[in-house]
């Protein structure tokens, strides 16, 4: 296992798309940035979060409120490693894809079994995995959840990859994890596509990640929660009770888990079906990803990047909201029985047929939140949406006052700025959005989001997530992908102070 001295070294490669400029090694005598110290001191307080979390294969986001390994958790974690052992960011992902599913799906925990089962729930007598799941062809070597999480890992892949190209050629990384990867995005494109529109739908909130966001109340309320004597919250043990979900939340939370479980997992028709427009922008970021690394290969990527195109095109038609400026989750059980209705009343409008007069199925929700922001990232996004989502970026729903951009509308009815998915901000939105900023040229923004990402990151002791005004730490501490995106994004400014936007990408070899 490395030891945090060996930690400690230099970046070898960042990159806010998916081909950096090459950076110079360090140790190579060039003096180094002012205020390099400061720097890294940041670097090594970053470096000893993510030592303090490693198990020997995988690290956990905290030690005391998330003891096993999650997946996009870790996928954003291994971006943040490769700046500190290459070989530790590959093997992360690699752990956390030996636990696939024979029908493609990442598990969103693989169960670290030295842990006590009470340590968090629900826990693998609660998802069952290996006898529930073994139609979906679940593992039974070990225990997994059943439900997935966004699909960020080519795009981590990747970007480990370039961390250290010959190290991963000499130990076949990218030929490993390809297959997994081409099948995970098999599963989300043909299994979850629900809708019919080409999108991937998930079937519970803790499958997009932002697990207590008031996207998810309308749906959620068709849900009979699970008696509160059915099971213990291990999370209010080490979080305060007024900054997570409430017992109610969590009750339909778990009636969700439970259901999907005995119906061993399968994805058919469910009571919750919702397309997220963060989910899809990452899997659409994972196909372009996917595509280099098919070139990397020595294969073609052309219909990954072509696929990836035509699923731009689905969330723009399916989820983008014109009126509000912001793309909207697609509540695809919710309109059935709902009539009329302006573009504020949650009703069918003008938002339901696409641009053939055809019925998309379902209705916008009418929340903004910052997965509506998400999509930014994407360098096919058309020039006046992105130049939309820079302005409401900015604008008094997600900008004024704020130090980080919080996860739920300022002037929204359910925001509060502690409760968990609420309102606080989070540090994985921040760092996509500022990558989705830099690719469309918006350099000062994203220079700034990225000073404040590594800034309140460090000041919080690389907290969950943060009060959105006033940077005060909220849930875990020594949070793993906290540290390992604003390591990144530390390293990202002290390489070099100019990245090429994606328009100015355009005659640069992409492979």
């Amino acid at each position: 296992m490395d030891r945090t001295a060996q930690l400690t070294t230099h970046a070898l490669d960042r990159g806010i798309a998916y081909d950096p400029p090459s950076v110079r090694a360090a140790g190579t005598g060039t003096a180094a940035p002012s205020g390099a110290g400061a720097r890294r001191s940041l670097h090594v307080r970053a470096a000893q979060v993510l030592e303090d979390n490693w198990t020997g294969s995988s690290t956990v986001p905290s030690r005391s409120l998330y003891p096993h390994q999650w997946s996009w958790d870790s996928a954003f974690i291994a971006i943040g490693l490769r700046h500190l052992s290459p070989l530790r960011a590959q093997t992360e992902l690699e752990t956390l894809l030996a636990a696939q599913w024979g029908d493609g799906r990442i598990p969103h925990i693989v169960f670290n079994p030295s842990v006590p089962l009470d340590a968090y729930f629900p826990s693998p007598d609660f998802w069952r995995s290996s006898t529930a799941g073994r139609a979906a062809g679940a593992p039974r070597t070990v225990q997994t959840s059943g439900i997935v999480q966004p699909p960020v890992h080519a795009l981590a892949a990747w970007l480990v990859h370039l961390a250290d190209p010959g190290l991963s050629r000499a130990r076949g990384f990218l030929a490993g994890v390809y297959p997994r990867l081409a099948a995970w995005h098999r599963y989300l494109l043909h299994r979850r596509d629900l809708g019919g529109g080409g999108l991937a739908s998930v079937v519970h909130p803790w499958e997009q990640g932002m697990d207590n966001s008031p996207c998810w109340d309308a749906p959620l309320a068709r849900v009979t929660p699970a008696p509160a004597r059915s099971f213990r919250r291990a999370d209010l043990d080490h979080g305060a009770a007024e900054d997570r979900p409430t017992d109610l939340d969590y009750g339909r939370y778990v009636r969700l888990a439970a259901d999907y479980r005995d119906a061993g997992y399968a994805d058919r028709t469910r009571d919750f079906a919702v397309e997220d427009p963060a989910f899809n922008a990452l899997l659409i970021a994972s196909e372009h990803a996917l595509a280099r690394i098919a070139a990397e290969l020595g294969a073609t990527g052309t219909a990954r990047h072509t696929r990836a195109e035509r699923l731009t095109a689905a969330l723009v038609d399916r989820l983008w909201d014109p009126e509000r400026e912001i793309f909207l989750c697609r509540d695809l059980r919710g309109g059935e029985d709902v009539e009329g209705g302006g573009p504020d009343s949650g009703g069918r409008d003008r938002g339901d047929q696409d641009s053939g007069g055809r019925d998309r199925g379902g209705r916008l929700i009418p929340e903004r939140g910052v997965s509506g922001l998400v999509p930014l990232l994407l360098p096919e996004l058309p020039r006046e949406i992105a130049a939309a989502l820079v302005r409401t970026l900015d604008g008094p729903h997600f900008g004024t006052g704020t130090r980080l951009v919080p996860s739920y509308d300022l002037l929204g009815e359910a925001f509060d700025p502690h409760r968990y998915w609420r309102g606080p901000a989070w540090f994985n939105t921040g760092w996509l959005l500022e990558r989705g900023l830099r690719e469309h040229g918006e350099r000062d923004r994203a220079d700034a989001l990225a000073e404040a990402v590594v800034r309140t990151a460090d000041a919080s002791g690389f907290a969950e997530y943060v009060d959105p005004f006033t940077g005060a730490a909220c849930g875990a501490t020594g949070f793993g992908w906290t540290a390992a995106l604003a390591l990144d994004l530390h390293h990202q400014r002290s390489a070099a102070p100019h990245e090429a936007s994606h328009s100015e990408r355009q005659n640069v070899d992409k492979s």
